[in-house]
């Protein structure tokens, strides 16, 4: 195949006395001309070739209409009325509504459709005001990681003069008055380096609504931790503002408070006072009972349990409430008096009624069929607890559970436009290279026979403590209606069996995650689930790297690759953006010992001529501002320099874009692509 030609520099990088070629590194200026050029040339190539596929069109349609049904997304509670986001099916984005009570009737309150045509300006996050009068929001450009803060009245439905920028990793926390919020900004970056700059000066502000953002108040600072993450919470009562710091993008925090003394009037000049300060330990504040803090920790307990703290004492050792179980301890909220926890248990929910007090069982919520619950809600002085269940052939739905009468509802309940009796999902376990037990998640057709000629692909992720759940989406229906099968790995990295699942997987250890992956991969073709040439991967971001590294090392155990805007340039992965938050995760190159294990496993590095990789498609996007889309150029051009057969290697670019965030057109576009290209080499004249 031909690919536009790019051009190579002499550059070298030293390091520690080792020199590493990086021909490409001219594609890190992201406003180069040239760059921009062979994006153009790229795209043209990729486009070309996918409007070539025989399936691409028939996928496109039917994504469409495997995606067209109502979805909601979990309330927030304020006043007692009801904040949620709900996309009618194929709106570029979910409008956000607001019910006067469970049962009341929707009313819309903001439309983020209305503010761009094209989808390009994204709703990012938002806060209603206490007092239910006020709704603080986020937009981004094609949903980047900045983010700007508007103010909407609710009553007038509209926006106030308030512009509060440079917004980035940060929660929107009311104070209970209702005049004001905290959020964590960066200073601003430099002109022109707005998408690559790398991040420092993390800072908590409180912004007064109706003022400017040059008189909002500096909360926490601290220059003596430059590149670590700060993040404020209110509690319920308004008492305290809670403080998180994080080294990175890891788990694990230093906790802090400050108190606000009267809710009604609160105190900003009160001084922040620590609770924890020693780090390598999670400590993710749960709910306060008066001056007591309960938090959910891993800190010797690799499982999890529950603590309190005395804010009036925070010196004092904290105070077991719920003791580590041999299951995983998730979300858990307060309700009505009662701890909501979720549970993980061989990647299985299980939702559990605690007493705050001393942590005793109370009865389970009872789940509608095996899956998992995603994401837990709720508030202490109400009654309701809200659940978002989902399996991989079960929408997303959100459920409202009465802690008092013990009942459980759909919340705008989901329904799949597909007979999902066809199909079923089966778990599994495969075996790793070093005798760890790996379990993996199989959907198919009923009775699909066993003869290793199913294309399959394969998805996982393995880091920063995030579960691969068993989840519904609705394109992966379509690839099941192709006849393909869809696996889920839950590999190494997560968080699946706890801390300790993770820390197998990280830095040094990081060759587990692609062993396992690796074996998994081995146990579907031993079973006869499918072959070599009719298997693929698949995996983003961190999951990007995860396929790449994996294709290198067996290229000849995969036929496709599908790389979404991954990490892979390990050398130079910490120079941009926020790419110093993974250091905790991955390493530096920097770091002569890191090095040494970096430099192994990365893609980029790891290409070698002669050999026939899989047919491979890179996605990324324009304005990915945390994984810089330089990754992918500089990978996709190495290997189109050495692949050594017919596969392709293909680049696809998104224009208004980001790391996480497309329009839902460009989104069932982009899945369309992905699909085409997996049937087209996958089926081969089965397509």
């Amino acid at each position: 195949m031909l690919y536009p030609p790019t051009r190579e520099s002499p550059h070298v990088d030293d390091y520690h006395g080792r020199t590493i070629a990086d021909p490409y590194q001219w594609m890190e200026d992201l406003d180069s001309p040239e760059v921009a050029a062979w994006i153009r040339t790229q795209n043209e190539v990729t486009f070309r070739y996918l409007e070539s596929l025989p399936q691409r069109e028939r996928l496109r349609r039917r994504i469409t209409e495997l995606w067209d049904y109502p979805k909601a997304l979990l309330p927030v509670t304020e006043a007692g009325r009801l904040f949620y986001q709900r996309n009618s099916g194929l709106q570029k984005q979910a409008p956000i509504y607001v019910r006067d009570a469970l049962d009341a009737p929707p009313r819309l309150v903001l439309d983020p459709n209305e503010l761009s045509a094209d989808g390009s300006t994204a709703l990012m996050v938002f806060a209603p005001s206490p007092d239910a009068r006020l709704l603080a929001y986020t937009l981004a450009d094609a949903g980047a990681d900045w983010q700007t803060i508007l103010v909407r009245d609710l009553t007038s439905g509209e926006d106030l003069a308030d512009r509060v920028r440079w917004m980035r990793f940060s929660a929107l926390a009311w104070t209970n008055d209702a005049k004001g919020f905290f959020y964590s900004r960066f200073p601003e970056p430099p002109p022109g380096k707005v998408y690559e700059a790398a991040l420092s000066g993390h800072a908590l502000y409180y912004h007064r609504v109706g003022t400017p953002q040059d008189d909002d108040v500096l909360i926490c600072k601290r220059p003596d931790l430059p590149t670590w993450f700060i993040s404020g919470t209110v509690t319920e009562d308004g008492r305290y503002l809670l403080i998180s710091l994080f080294e990175g993008a890891t788990n694990s925090n230093r906790l802090y408070f400050v108190d606000l003394v009267n809710p009604a009037s609160p105190r900003l000049d009160s001084p922040v006072r620590p609770i924890v300060e020693t780090d390598g330990a999670e400590y993710a504040p749960v709910a306060n009972r008066g001056a007591e803090l309960l938090a959910r920790t891993d800190a010797g307990a690799p499982h999890r349990r529950i603590v309190a703290f005395n804010l009036d004492d925070p010196d004092a050792p904290p105070r077991v409430v719920l003791a580590e179980r041999s299951d995983v301890l998730g979300p858990v909220v307060l309700v009505g008096g009662t701890l909501i926890a979720e549970y993980l248990s061989d990647v299985r929910s299980r939702v559990a009624l605690l007493d705050p007090s001393d942590g005793s069982d109370l009865g389970d919520v009872p789940l509608p069929a095996p899956g998992v619950v995603a994401q837990l809600g709720g508030r202490h002085d109400g009654s309701l607890a809200w659940l978002m269940f989902t399996s991989p052939l079960q929408p997303a739905t959100v459920l409202a559970f009465d802690v008092h009468a013990r009942t459980l509802r759909p919340f705008e309940a989901a329904q799949a436009p597909v007979d999902i009796t066809q199909f079923e999902t089966r778990q599994l376990f495969a075996t790793s290279r070093d005798g760890t037990r790996v379990p993996l998640f199989v959907t198919s057709r009923v009775g699909l026979p066993r003869d290793g000629r199913t294309p399959a692909m394969l998805y996982g992720y393995g880091g920063f403590s995030v579960n691969t759940l068993p989840a519904y989406r609705p394109d992966v229906l379509a690839w099941l209606e192709l006849g393909g099968i869809w696996v889920t790995a839950n590999i190494r990295g997560g968080a699946e069996y706890g801390e300790e699942w993770h820390r197998a997987g990280m830095r040094e250890k990081k060759q587990n995650v692609f062993d396992d992956f690796i074996a998994v991969a081995e146990h579907l073709i031993r079973e006869g689930f499918t072959s070599p040439h009719r298997l693929g991967i698949m995996g983003g971001s961190n999951g990007g790297l995860l396929v790449a590294a994996v294709m290198e090392q067996r290229p000849e155990l995969f036929a496709v690759v599908e790389a979404a805007v991954g990490v892979l340039d390990m050398l130079r992965y910490d120079r941009f953006t926020g790419g110093r938050a993974w250091v905790t995760e991955y390493g530096s190159a920097a770091d002569p010992a890191a090095f040494g294990f970096l430099i192994k496993y990365s893609p980029l590095h790891n290409i070698r001529p002669g050999v026939c990789y899989p047919a491979t498609l890179v996605t990324t996007a324009d304005h990915d501002d945390r994984v810089v889309p330089s990754h992918s150029f500089k990978f996709v051009a190495a290997l189109q320099r050495t692949q050594a057969c017919p596969r392709p290697v293909l680049i696809r670019v998104e224009t208004k874009g980001s790391h996480g965030y497309r329009p839902t057109d460009k989104r069932i576009e982009e899945l369309a692509d992905q699909w085409a290209f997996a049937a087209a080499n996958l089926f081969g004249d089965r397509s």
